[in-house]
C-alpha cells in the first residue's frame, strides 16, 4: 500500500512517541498511570505551543531564532506585570503581537534574512526580560495556575491540552483558508500574490498568530513553575525547531503539520525523562537528543526516497 507525503508525516513522529513511550513504561511501570503520565508530560504545554508558533513561522519559509527568549520574556511579564496590573499585562501582549507581526513585514519588504533579523531581536527580547526580572521571581497569576494544576478524569491535562492544541493549530493551518494562503506564501508567494492576495499582510498575519502562540507558551511555562527568570526557556529555540522537523516539518515550501509539530513536542518532552532513566548525565542529554532527532529524520527521508523511487516506477 503506498503512503501519502502527508501520512508519513504523521507515521514517523508518532512511531518515534509511541516507542519512547513503550521504553519508558518497560523501564519504570510506575509511570504507566495518571500521575506518572502527568510527570512525564509535565513541561509539554509550553513546549508544543513555542513549536506551533516556531511552525508557523516555518510555513512561510522563515525561522525564527529568537523564540527562547520571546518566550521567556513573556513568562517574565506574566509573572510580574500580568500577576499586578493585569490590563497593562494585556496590553505589553498586544504590543509584542503588533512588534512580531511588524518583524514580519520588515524581513519581507526589505528582504532580509529571518535568522538575522530575529537572532538580533533575541537581544532585545532578553533585554526586556532582564529589565523586568533581573533575578528569578514574580508570582503565576492564579489562574493560569488554575489551569495547568487541573486534573480532569482519566487523562492528565498536559495529554488534554496538548491534543486541544493540535485540534485547534490543525483546523486554522489545514483546514481554514488563511492557513491555505499562509502554506500557498511558503510554497510559491508569487502565485498568491497574481492572484491577488496580499503576501505582505498574510506574513504579518502568520507572524502575529505566531506571536499569540508564544505569549501562550509563556503564560503556560509560568503556570507550571509558579515563577519566571529571564532566561527561564532559552531552550525552547531549538526545542521548538527540532519539534517542527521531528513532526515532519520542513524549513521550506510550506510544508508542516501542526499535529505533528505536537507529537515532536511531546517527544522531545519524553526523551529527556528517557535519557534520565538510562541514567545518562544531564552533560550528555543534550547530544543524546540529538542523536534520537537525526535517527528519526534518516528514517523519514529513507521512507520519502522509497516513496518517490515507487511513484516513478
Amino acid at each position: 500500500m503506498k503512503l501519502s507525503s502527508g501520512t508519513i508525516r504523521l507515521i514517523i513522529p508518532a512511531a518515534s512517541l509511541a516507542l519512547l513511550l513503550a521504553a519508558v513504561f518497560y523501564m519504570q511501570p510506575r509511570a504507566m498511570s495518571y500521575t506518572g503520565l502527568n510527570l512525564l508530560f509535565n513541561l509539554a504545554v509550553p513546549i508544543a505551543l513555542a513549536t506551533i508558533a516556531q511552525m508557523l513561522i516555518m510555513s512561510v519559509n522563515d525561522l525564527d531564532l529568537s523564540m527562547g527568549t520571546f518566550v521567556s520574556f513573556c513568562a517574565c511579564v506574566a509573572a510580574t506585570v500580568l500577576q499586578t496590573s493585569p490590563l497593562l499585562g494585556v496590553l505589553i501582549f498586544i504590543g509584542a503581537i503588533a512588534a512580531y507581526a511588524g518583524i514580519g513585514v520588515l524581513i519581507h519588504v526589505r528582504e532580509l534574512p529571518s535568522i538575522v533579523v530575529t537572532l538580533g531581536m533575541s537581544f532585545v527580547w532578553g533585554g526586556l526580560a532582564v529589565l523586568l526580572l533581573p533575578s528569578p521571581g514574580g508570582t503565576a497569576p492564579s489562574w493560569a495556575r488554575a489551569i495547568m494544576t487541573a486534573k480532569p478524569p482519566v487523562v492528565p491535562m498536559a495529554i488534554v491540552a496538548s491534543i486541544l492544541i493540535a485540534a485547534v493549530t490543525h483546523y486554522i493551518v489545514i483546514r481554514s483558508s488563511f492557513g491555505v494562503l499562509m502554506r500557498g506564501t511558503g510554497g510559491n508567494d508569487r502565485s498568491v500574490e497574481r492572484a491577488g492576495w496580499s503576501v505582505i499582510g498574510i506574513r504579518a498575519a502568520t507572524y502575529a498568530l505566531a506571536g499569540l502562540f508564544a505569549i501562550l507558551a509563556g503564560i503556560a511555562l509560568v503556570g507550571l513553575t509558579t515563577s519566571a527568570d529571564a532566561n527561564i526557556a532559552l531552550r525552547y529555540t531549538l526545542l521548538s525547531i527540532a519539534g517542527v522537523i521531528l513532526g515532519g516539518g520542513e524549513f521550506v515550501g510550506g510544508k508542516v503539520s501542526p499535529i505533528g509539530a505536537v507529537i515532536g513536542a511531546l517527544t522531545l518532552t519524553l526523551a529527556g525523562s528517557f535519557l534520565s532513566f538510562m541514567r545518562i548525565s544531564p552533560d550528555w542529554q543534550i547530544g543524546a537528543q540529538g542523536a534520537i532527532l537525526i535517527v528519526v529524520l534518516a528514517l523519514r527521508l529513507a521512507l520519502n526516497r522509497l516513496e518517490k523511487r515507487e511513484k516513478h516506477q
